[in-house]
């Protein structure tokens, strides 16, 4: 059995079905009505009253022989009779049981098939027509699809931003509405806004939604509905509002013209299952196919019904003859039969033809209607020339030929649902929602501080930038990652203490305003992008900008990936720093055009071979080198022309030799080398004409000794020795008198000499963790200026008394081992553990040295090695 609810859900869907009939539909349903009401009503008269009625025709060579037979010649002449006079007639000595057999077998014989079962085939020709009517809403092929446009069809009615956005495309003259109102009577709502329950904002006046929610409002009905739906902007909340002013307020200023963040979410989620079903049902035209199939099987249907029916309603007569082999049983042979209701089933089957007449007609204008217009191309040109949903895209297959149903019913719907098929709209809305949800106050809430204490935003995978983000006078730097539409408008003007842009993965485009204020302004723009092509050309215009980082493939397509995929840098004659993160073949050429103004050059190239670098003999005036990653296995010959080269930085490559430095002499500016991760196998004694060196890294390499020419470099301050095969560290290293950072962790020394806490008096940081040392000299307390000294990892058994004189290894400047602590004098160890902080702020001690980690050292010493 069928429970109520089922049957409750069969009658919605029916309810709903009707937006997708049209009219010649409508009226070929109540044919068919009509047709089987006919239908049944000829079988309930053949089934209950049909029969015919039999008498016997005489004839004298059949007649019996009898007395009786003088009277067979008497003709009853239907003269009037007197009252009371005897009944004369024709004696057939035949009872009534013999009647009733003959008129059985007569009704059987003599009576055409028509007569007996045309009201009965016609009712099964009405039943076909009536199932094949509605088969494709039933079919599964297209069932589905059916169901979930009409399911979109009605959320695009009810959702209160259809009514917004019509409202907002609509070219009447808001205010002129709203100030039209003040001569109307006033609206009593009793619902509120958030609620949702009025009709005039949620578009509940809809045919589709009609009874819904009818028990959860009690808004009396406006009179004009249409108008306020669909021609203004006031929603439930603002009719409470009173209307008599002097002026009216736009609409972004009125309370009710806003959505909350649920009807927003549930428009952004309409949006996207509009776009997914028309991706799916412009994929086929099976929908197409299935109706035009059912139109054409009920015209077929009726014209075989016609060309059958037709000339047999001529042959349904009153009278037949039977003749039966009969005489034995009742001494006649032929009967003369009487069919009682011939008369009203031939009237009956003359109307059904008419009725099947006219809807074959309608059968004929349906097919003349799908072939005649293109149903599976839709276009919105009618809105279009009524100025709304100007971007509305034309729709085919399927979904063009639902929406041709549709407007069947009502145009209007689909202008309503054109509304989520609008890019314009979309954009809308998702400027409205980033406005409601990313105002001024939150984002000033997610400034931070960078490195250098200047305010940073980092604003990550929204839709587009919100408008209030141009409001932060303030911020200094702007970090934006994986925004699909990051556009600069000219209010980015507002934005007077910008200096530093992040683009990671978005497509960003400037306005025209917006253009003059970054070249005056913007100094640091960091991109990161997949292939080259994505650059915004407006980045090549930036004339102010003094440092570009690129991250991604810089290389083109063609070839081996040598070739340079970027436009001119000939306008950016400010440039200062240049850093390429990608996978270059070669150093291009075009940097040429930044020769007189370029100083600093990295390229960090992922582990992919640099091949060739004749493109840095014309950039003579760097200052600084970083060629990390590029798979370099001998010191680059183009370095020579770099005259002015101040630091070299060629970490993270195959180099094994370094011979080439003698050629390096030439570069007197020199001061920073970096060969730190190689496969430097031995430090050759051309070191030591790097007169002017004062950092020099060989860090993670496999040197196992070191040149006596290397401590003839009396300028160098940083040594950094850090990862490699030392066993023993040269006593020459007392010559190095400025050297203020010594980092020899990872080795394998054993000992350390005595000239390196006699001379090197500088020194502020000692690296020593991680080798064999059994014991330290007890010159070590003569480093007054020692700051950080790690000693952890090592073969100590004990630690000098004289530590205590480094006074400012106080505050964690010293690193060892807990239990190796306890082996220095109770006096020396709570002076190494004491912190600066047990000092009030307001008297400040020199001999208090600040607590930095590793990370802060090696910040303040690359600084120190800049300055």
């Amino acid at each position: 059995m069928f429970t109520l609810s089922e049957l409750w859900s069969g009658s919605e869907r029916q309810g709903s079905y009707k937006l997708l009939k049209p009219w010649w539909e409508v009226f070929m349903d109540y044919l068919l009505v009509l047709m089987l009401m006919v239908s049944i009503l000829a079988g309930t008269l053949l089934l209950s009253r049909d029969g015919v009625v039999c008498v016997p025709v005489h004839s004298f060579s059949t007649n019996y022989s009898s007395t009786m037979e003088t009277m067979s010649d008497f003709v009853y002449t239907g003269a009037k009779q007197s009252l009371g006079s005897p009944a004369k007639g024709r004696r057939t000595n035949l009872d009534f049981q013999q009647y009733v057999y003959i008129s059985q077998v007569c009704y059987h014989e003599a009576l055409p098939w028509f007569s007996r079962f045309l009201p009965y085939v016609t009712l099964l020709h009405t039943l076909v027509l009536l199932a094949s009517g509605c088969f494709w809403f039933h079919f599964p092929l297209t069932s589905a699809r059916i169901e979930h446009f009409l399911s979109l069809l009605a959320k695009c009615c009810e959702s209160p931003w259809t009514t917004r956005a019509l409202s907002h495309t609509a070219k009447l003259d808001t205010r002129f509405s709203e100030a039209e109102q003040v001569t109307r009577p006033k609206v009593q709502v009793t619902s509120s806004y958030k609620t949702r329950k009025s009709s005039l904002d949620s578009g509940t006046d809809s045919p589709l939604l009609a009874g819904t929610d009818s028990a959860s409002t009690t808004t009396q009905p406006s009179p004009c509905p249409s108008t306020l739906s669909h021609c203004s902007t006031l929603s439930a909340r603002s009719l409470k509002e009173p209307l008599l002013q002097a002026q009216v307020a736009p609409d972004g200023s009125r309370p009710g013209a806003t959505l909350d963040r649920s009807d927003r979410e549930q428009a952004r989620a309409l949006f996207e299952r509009v776009r997914r079903f028309r991706a799916h049902c412009e994929s086929s035209d099976v929908i197409y196919k299935v109706y035009t199939g059912q139109t054409v099987f009920k015209v077929l249907k009726f014209i075989l019904i016609v060309s059958y029916t037709t000339p047999l309603l001529s042959s349904i007569s009153f009278s037949h003859v039977c003749q039966l082999h009969s005489h034995a049983l009742t001494g006649y042979s032929l009967f003369q039969c009487s069919h009682s209701l011939s008369s009203v089933l031939r009237k009956l089957m003359q109307a059904y033809i008419s009725l099947l007449f006219l809807f074959g007609l309608l059968g004929v204008y349906a097919l003349f209607w799908i072939f005649h217009k293109s149903l599976r191309q839709y276009s919105f040109q009618s809105l279009r020339e009524k100025g709304s949903m100007l971007d509305a895209p034309d729709l085919h297959n399927d979904l063009a030929f639902l929406l041709h149903m549709a407007d069947q019913y009502d145009p209007l719907l689909s202008q309503r649902l054109s509304v989520f098929l609008s890019p314009v709209s979309e954009t809308r809305l998702l400027e409205e929602s980033l406005e409601r949800r990313w105002g001024a106050e939150r984002l000033r809430s997610m400034i931070t501080s960078d490195t250098q204490g200047r305010s940073l935003l980092q604003l990550v995978a929204l839709p587009r930038l919100p408008p209030a983000l141009f409001t932060l006078s303030q911020l200094q730097v702007l970090k934006l990652e994986l925004i699909g539409d990051a556009k600069l408008t000219a209010q980015i003007s507002n934005m007077t203490a910008l200096r530093e842009l992040h683009l990671y993965h978005c497509t960003a485009s400037v306005e025209p305003g917006a253009m003059q204020h970054l070249q005056e302004h913007l100094e640091t723009l960091h991109l990161t992008f997949t292939h080259a092509s994505e650059i915004p050309a407006w980045v090549y215009s930036l004339r102010g900008l003094q440092e570009l980082h690129l991250s991604g493939r810089l290389s083109s397509e063609g070839g081996m990936g040598r070739g340079w995929a970027l436009f001119s840098l000939r306008q950016l004659r400010h440039l200062r720093v240049l850093v390429l993160r990608g996978a270059l073949q070669k150093i291009p050429g075009e940097l040429s055009e930044l020769a007189g103004s370029l100083l600093k050059l990295e390229i960090y190239n992922e582990g992919t071979r640099l091949l060739v670098l004749t493109g840095l003999r014309r950039l003579t005036g760097l200052a600084e080198v970083q060629l990390n990653g590029c798979q370099l296995e001998r010191l680059p010959s183009a370095l020579l022309a770099l005259t002015g080269l101040r630091i070299l930085d060629l970490q993270h490559n195959s180099l094994r030799t370094l011979e080439e430095l003698l050629g390096l002499q030439h570069l007197r500016r020199l001061s920073g080398l970096r060969i730190a991760c190689n496969h430097v196998l031995a430090l050759p004694a051309s070191v030591g004409v790097l007169r002017s060196l004062e950092l020099l890294d060989l860090a993670h390499n496999q040197l196992r000794n070191l040149p006596s020419a290397l401590f003839t470099l009396h300028r160098l301050r940083r040594l950094l020795l850090a990862g490699n095969l030392l066993e023993e560290l040269p006593a020459e290293v007392g010559a190095l008198t400025l050297l203020s950072e010594l980092d020899l962790s990872a080795n394998r020394l054993e000992r350390l000499p005595k000239e390196l806490f006699g001379s090197c008096v500088e020194l502020r940081s000692l690296n020593v963790a991680n080798n064999s040392l059994g014991s330290l000299p007890a010159g070590l307390g003569g480093l007054t200026q020692l700051s950080r000294l790690d000693v952890r990892g090592n073969s100590l058994e004990e630690l000098p008394v004289e530590l205590g004189c480094c006074i400012g290894l106080r505050g964690g400047g010293f690193l060892a081992e807990n239990w190796l602590m306890h082996t220095l004098p109770r006096q020396v160890r709570d002076v190494l553990q004491q912190t600066c902080s047990s000092e009030p702020p307001s008297r400040p001690n020199s001999d208090c040295f600040p607590t930095f980690s590793t990370a802060q050292w090696s910040f303040h010493s690359a600084l120190e090695s800049r300055i």
